[in-house]
């Protein structure tokens, strides 16, 4: 895995079993204790002007409902939808959430075989208030309205002069922490009939891949445009204690979308995030699941990919880098007036807070 990163990552251990947490960020949210369970509409604030706010996220796929082959055409395609959720589903949804693509050969392409498909995200749940009269926890009703939303929503046909397209929709592994959950325990009791287990490998996940997230965000302002390794152990510390952390360059974000034009390659960056146990990795999942990261006075909406680690990423970190591979660096408490200052493994390792990750595309 380590193999195929081409770029310089920076690592941090923030704890050894049994140790103190061994960073301090000077911050607030670093010394914040683990959040309380969120409602699915609430928003989370987490510091350095960021936040994660609610979302649901739905891929779309399209069908050809007759033999017709005319061309797709992608806006006649996205007012019609538009226009459907507003009319009988009474939900407005701006052009900016719905985003559609039509497939590559679609005169080469079986009727059962799709012919575009999409991406449509409802930002605004304000709808769902605080709980029903009868009481039902937030939780309950949010599932019970998505449901109601995705049996509406899936097999619609939408006629677009006189030529008829049926469409499916589904709600992605990474928004769906339900879904996420079965994951790992089909995963890890997989592992244990096989036998992997006796060779030291986790019986559960405790660390979470967050992905396609702006380098920016995550650095020292005005210093410089790359992560800070401090900064960003702030701002994952409000989701639960950490253990280990790791930043990289998202060089598999900027290869799959750049041609594509969502996302501009070299500004993004991967984060590992190790919990100090299962249930805060939990937590954190939890949170992060159907969810955007903004930050105040950004019009930018960032829709992160989240997913958890099935490698043991940790385990493969190289613990004697070389040069032009990844910076390992241990952070560890100072006795004196409180403040913690790092030290240093290597003769090589490079500090979290200067250290360069290297652009995609220069």
């Amino acid at each position: 895995m380590m193999k195929k990163m081409q770029q310089i990552g920076l690592y941090v251990g923030l704890r050894r079993p049994g140790a103190p947490l061994s960073c301090s960020m000077g911050s607030k949210a670093a010394r914040r204790s683990s959040p309380r369970v969120l409602r699915p509409n609430e928003i989370l604030e987490v510091g350095y002007g960021l936040s994660f706010k609610p979302r649901v996220k739905l891929l779309l796929t399209f069908f050809r409902s007759d033999p017709a082959v005319k061309p797709v055409d992608e806006w006649q395609l996205k007012l019609s939808l538009l226009d459907f959720l507003r009319s009988s589903l009474s939900l407005t949804v701006s052009e900016d959430d719905l985003v559609l693509r039509k497939r590559p050969d679609i005169h080469k392409r079986k009727r059962d075989e799709p012919v575009a498909s999409g991406t449509l995200w409802v930002r605004d749940l304000g709808f769902l208030g605080v709980e029903d009269e009868d009481g039902e926890p937030m939780e309950k009703k949010f599932l019970r309205w998505r449901e109601s939303f995705l049996n509406r929503l899936g097999g619609i046909e939408l006629n677009l002069e006189g030529v008829k397209f049926r469409m499916t929709v589904e709600v992605p592994l990474s928004d769906d922490f339900e879904k996420m959950k079965r994951s790992w325990e089909d995963y890890f009791a997989l592992q244990a009939l096989g036998g992997s287990n006796s060779k030291g490998l986790a019986r559960r996940p405790d660390t979470i891949v967050v992905q396609g997230v702006p380098s920016r965000w995550f650095a020292e302002p005005r210093v410089s445009s790359k992560p800070s390794m401090l900064n960003t152990h702030t701002i994952f510390s409000v989701l639960g204690k950490l253990r280990n952390l790791y930043i990289a360059g998202d060089d598999d974000l900027g290869k799959n979308t750049a041609a594509s034009g969502d996302v501009l390659s070299g500004l993004n960056c991967k984060i590992w995030a190790q919990f100090e146990s299962y249930d805060e990795f939990v937590n954190a999942m939890r949170l992060l699941c159907g969810r955007s990261m903004q930050k105040d006075g950004s019009r930018l909406i960032v829709d992160y990919e989240v997913s958890w680690d099935r490698d043991g990423f940790f385990r493969n970190v190289p613990q004697n880098p070389s040069r032009g591979q990844e910076k390992k660096i241990q952070v560890q408490a100072s006795s004196g007036h409180g403040r913690n200052e790092a030290s240093w493994l290597e003769p090589g390792a490079i500090r979290p807070d200067v250290a360069r990750l290297r652009r995609f595309k220069d």
